[in-house]
């Protein structure tokens, strides 16, 4: 029993020229906000990480082979990948993955639990909910 049959009615259809310049213009401009990000890195506050994290978004939802350079890695190191993984969605979480990242990192800055960023982070959290979650 052979597939030859079932197969030879296929025809591949032409690439749509639009769709492949859209992809093109996606990963030339992810590229560029990477760069842009890059050269923002030195200066002082955070500015650069979410720059840069913007542009790997805009690279992995328009190349196939950063994709699978994405899977790579997300086996090698779940961890650093979660946030991006979230970010690639549908409908991304953007602020409680920055939140989620910010947290992180002044885990890893401070090592007590409620110093002065804790307090700020309480405070914080409190003024957004009685701004943002009146209904």
């Amino acid at each position: 029993m052979t597939f030859v049959p079932a197969l030879s009615g296929f025809s591949s259809r032409p690439r749509d020229p639009l769709r492949a310049l859209r992809r093109s213009a996606m990963l030339v401009a992810g590229v560029l906000v990477i760069i842009l990000g890059i050269l923002i890195a030195p200066l002082p506050g955070p500015g650069g990480v979410p720059v840069i994290a913007v542009g790997l978004v805009l690279v992995l939802r328009s190349s196939y082979w950063a994709k699978r350079q994405f899977i790579r890695a997300q086996y090698a190191r779940p961890r650093y990948v979660y946030p991006f993984r979230r970010l690639l969605r549908k409908n991304p979480e953007i602020a409680p993955v920055f939140w989620q990242q910010a947290l992180r990192a002044e885990k890893m800055v401070l090592r007590r639990r409620r110093g002065p960023l804790g307090r700020f982070r309480k405070t914080l959290r409190r003024v957004w909910r009685r701004t943002f979650h009146k209904a």
